[in-house]
């Protein structure tokens, strides 16, 4: 890149698809020496490179660098002088050059400095790596591109008193020692890959250690490093890698290929995980788990990402992407795989209605904003910035949408071909399309413009019911709002499952007209090809209720005309779990429409009975899986309700829900008092379905309680917090306590603190419950925490936790009348910004829908959006989402 991380910016370059050309040249082997040391690393790179034969020819090799110390470079043995090659902030360039040859190249980098958090750096007294999207240019200079393969072999060299273990990629080929206390280890691994999958780690560190024998007999040893004090919360994420490598040998026939796979547990991280070649590179909150310190959430959480980096095994790493542009190949691809895992070892249905959860509030607001961009990007400023949940989530739902087009059998041929076809190679999303084409004799050319369109498609639905004709015919129209640079779209290949229900609930079988033979299936798949299309059903005696768009088979908005008891009639007897869920949800944001438009017109708020009804029956239905129960009940999120609305009016929404909540609350006090007394766990703590839910039924009828102003349910509150064996009961707890200005609040916050105040991630979560309470002095409070002696603002997990979690996850007091939040949000942004401009990026982008406010808060945000963006030497990260924020 030419625009360097700090450099002055005016219009940092867009990086275009359109653009991309293959590499000039190829690196057949690296052979690469660290002489680790915190404050001054020397790395030594040789490189065997050859011209590329797809490449037009080009005598010039140009290599990527990033505040590296150029030592010494040698071209075919042969020292090379100052004028032999071109040097500047982010590329060294040689003219010139043979078709093969060899270059070696010294450089000296200081790993203490760099907060950034990319390429080389300590994390509480470890070395570690991230080289994911560009870090490696910040190790050594070189073609540091995805589709630039290369075999790596490595030799740590390091203080055996300050770095006792050594790890890098692939299998440990030799270690030894050397004079003057240091000892060193040779790792090589065989498999080619790109530069961003390079990984070291070098600390004093134990492991916890297992074995896992493949189905084709060959024995892996499995090993987690972490500090000493935590070695007893590896036990779930070690019970985790296992099933991650049974289940993907079951479901998808790819078993795992080297002799060793590692993980280490990381405090100081920009992401969750990185899935580095046979060295996984872990967040710590993302792997450190055991009853008193980790929620369920923690767990569940642990167990999907132990999943999804192990998958990156082979989508992603065996198979990788040609480019940035196609980072959904591996991750929409693996997100996917993590998810199908989940659900297999969970609970299905509420596996999906949590994934929706997340697509639906962030995923839909990013393609209705000014960040809106399709699954593959067509430009960027900055990489960094394209690791979202469209890619990610949204990703995801093309490659499910194919598997429900194409079932479940025919999907694994595609994928088989897949993986045999490109093992080994940098591809595109294109490629992975073709292979599913190839193995099926289908034609997906339409189904493409799911990679390149932005936006989410709106499904328009009417329908008629002809008792003469015994039809009922539906109607759609697909339409797609424009978004930034894509004003038109074309109609997207959508897949509609539907069902259809008689008066008594059951289900109808589905017949098109022209279709004959026996009834037809309870539940089918239509596909959407055009911008108006009608589907008439036969043999349908009186109007039915229709069940749309089932497991949401798409990621799509519905919509249609619902009355509230057609919607309450879903909800207590549609089959598909997640239609069931969803018509409650779409009940809830109904009623919350309504009194949301009264309070705006100061009337008085009434919640009504029917709607309340209607959650009681569900409450008390014992046929109902309790963690199903637990979503079903639980209302819609104040930013999904801000989606609904044409202008947003956080006070009015943060006001509603908390009047239905306490309404609810109060009408229904004896069924929630008797749930939650039924759910109570006294045995020892189990990651289970059957356990999760029960807490999770437990936990949400006392939050609904604690909206009364009743002593007797704050001292079960209380109660709960001191006594509750496990951390989910504990934090959820404290997390209905901080919302009231209690005694009793203040003590639990000093004795959990107190308690836990060694546990990093433990404080994490104590920060995240402060900024998040709905109490009117929360922003005092959380400028207080950033003094705390446990907060740092170059500790990633920290800033989410409190700056972040209260300027996107406390949305009433973030949009305060004052603006006052939007100031901190400016000061910690533009602070945060010269010491990790990836954690800077993506605090700004709170402000990024600013245009959807009140004319007053429309103002105050762009104000601040236009400070960060005038700020001298704004890192390109940071200019590239407020710039396009203003714009």
């Amino acid at each position: 890149m030419d625009v360097t991380e700090n450099e002055p910016q005016g219009a940092p370059r867009v990086v275009r698809l359109e653009d991309y050309t293959p590499p000039a040249f190829l690196v057949d082997a690296l052979e690469l020496t660290l002489e680790l040391d915190a404050a001054d690393t020397e790395v030594t790179a040789r490189m065997m490179l050859r011209r590329n034969p797809a490449a037009r020819a080009d005598r010039t090799l140009v290599l990527d660098g990033q505040e590296l110390e150029l030592l010494e470079m040698r071209l075919d043995g042969a020292l090379l002088a100052d004028g032999d090659y071109a040097l500047d902030a982010s590329l060294l360039t040689l003219a010139d050059v043979p078709d093969n040859f060899e270059l070696q190249i010294k450089t000296r980098i200081h790993p203490h400095t760099n907060t950034a958090l990319e390429g080389l750096y300590l994390s509480s007294g470890m070395l570690c790596t991230q080289c994911e999207a560009e870090g490696f240019r910040r190790i050594t200079w070189f073609p540091d591109r995805p589709d630039v393969m290369t075999t790596y072999a490595v030799t740590l060299i390091a203080k055996r008193d300050s770095y006792p273990v050594l790890l890098s990629n692939g299998n440990l080929v030799d270690q030894g020692e050397y004079d003057g206390g240091r000892h060193f280890a040779r790792w090589h691994d065989p498999f080619p890959k790109p530069s961003y999958l390079f990984a070291v780690v070098a600390g004093n560190l134990h492991c916890k250690e297992d074995r896992f024998v493949t189905r084709s007999g060959r024995e892996v040893t499995l090993r987690i490093y972490v500090e000493e004090e935590n070695l007893h919360k590896c036990d779930h994420a070690l019970v985790s890698l296992r099933q991650a490598m049974r289940w993907d040998e079951q479901t998808y026939g790819r078993e795992y290929d080297l002799d060793i796979f590692n993980i280490v547990a990381v405090n100081d991280f920009n992401m969750g995980a990185m899935e580095n070649k046979s060295l996984n590179i872990f967040n710590a909150s993302c792997v450190l788990a055991s009853p008193e310190t980790a929620t369920d959430d923690d767990y569940y959480n642990i167990q999907s990402i132990i999943g999804h980096e192990y998958f990156h095994n082979w989508s992603g790493n065996r198979v990788t992407c040609r480019d940035w542009f196609q980072l959904s190949l591996k991750e929409g691809f693996t997100v996917l795989r993590d998810q199908q895992f989940s659900a297999d070892l969970n609970s299905a249905p509420v596996k999906r209605i949590d994934d929706v959860n997340v697509l639906r509030t962030h995923q839909f607001a990013q393609d209705s904003g000014p960040m809106a961009h399709p699954v593959r990007p067509a430009e960027y400023m900055e990489i960094s910035n394209f690791y979202t949940v469209t890619v990610y989530n949204k990703g995801a739902e093309v490659v499910r949408m194919l598997q429900t087009m194409l079932g479940d059998e025919r999907f694994r041929a595609g994928t088989d071909l897949y993986f045999d076809r490109h093992d080994g190679q940098a591809v595109t999303t294109d490629d992975f399309v073709a292979a599913l084409e190839d193995a099926n004799g289908v034609d997906l050319s339409q189904f493409r413009r799911w990679y390149s369109q932005a936006g989410t498609p709106e499904l328009h639905v009417s329908s008629v019911h002809d008792a003469a004709r015994r039809t009922w015919t539906m109607r759609i129209r697909q339409f797609t709002p424009a978004t930034p640079g894509q004003p038109d779209k074309a109609p997207f290949h959508i897949p509609l499952r539907i069902g259809l229900l008689d008066m008594q609930g059951q289900s109808l079988p589905l017949r098109l007209q022209g279709e004959t033979g026996s009834d037809g299936p309870p539940a089918r798949v239509l596909e959407l090809h055009e911008a108006e299309q009608e589907f008439c059903f036969t043999d349908i005696a009186e109007p039915p209720v229709p069940s749309l768009l089932r497991g949401f088979s798409a990621p799509v908005k519905l919509v249609m005309e619902r009355a509230d008891d057609e919607l309450a009639f879903l909800l207590a007897h549609d089959p598909d779990p997640f239609n069931r869920w969803e018509a409650g949800q779409q009940l809830a944001v109904n009623t919350m429409r309504r009194m949301i438009a009264a309070y705006r017109k100061q009337r008085k708020l009434e919640l009504d009975a029917d709607f309340v009804e209607a959650f009681r029956k569900t409450l008390l239905n014992e046929q109902l899986d309790k963690a199903f129960l637990a979503r079903a009940l639980a209302l819609p999120a104040e930013a999904y309700l801000a989606d609904q609305c044409e202008v947003v009016d956080v006070d009015a929404i943060h006001a509603v829900r908390l009047f239905v909540r306490r309404e609810m609350a109060g009408a229904l006090v004896d069924d929630l008092l008797y749930a939650y007394e039924a759910n109570q766990d006294t045995g020892p703590y189990a990651f289970d379905a059957a356990a999760m839910g029960q807490r999770a039924l437990k936990n949400l009828c006392l939050a609904y309680l604690m909206e009364l102003d009743d002593p007797g349910v704050r001292e079960r509150c209380v109660a709960q917090f001191s006594q509750a064996h496990n951390m989910t009961d504990t934090l959820a707890a404290l997390g209905m306590l901080v919302h009231h200005d209690l005694p009793a609040t203040h003590e639990a916050l000093t004795v959990f603190y107190e308690k836990w105040s060694q546990d990093p991630q433990v404080t994490d979560k104590w920060f995240a419950l402060q900024a998040g309470s709905r109490r009117p002095d929360t922003l005092a409070r959380v400028r207080e925490l950033t003094a705390h002696p446990a907060f740092s603002l170059t500790n990633p997990n920290k800033v989410r936790a409190l700056i972040g979690r209260f300027c996107v996850g406390n949305p009433v007091r973030f949009h305060a009348a004052d603006g006052e939040g939007y100031a901190l949000l400016r000061e910690y942004v533009l602070r945060l910004d010269s010491l990790n401009p990836q954690i800077a990026a993506r605090l700004v982008q709170a402000l990024s829908r600013w245009r959807r406010y009140d004319e007053r808060r429309q103002a105050l945000m762009q104000k601040e959006l236009e400070v960060i963006v005038e700020h001298p030497r704004l890192s390109k990260d940071v200019y590239e989402i407020a710039s396009k924020s203003l714009a």
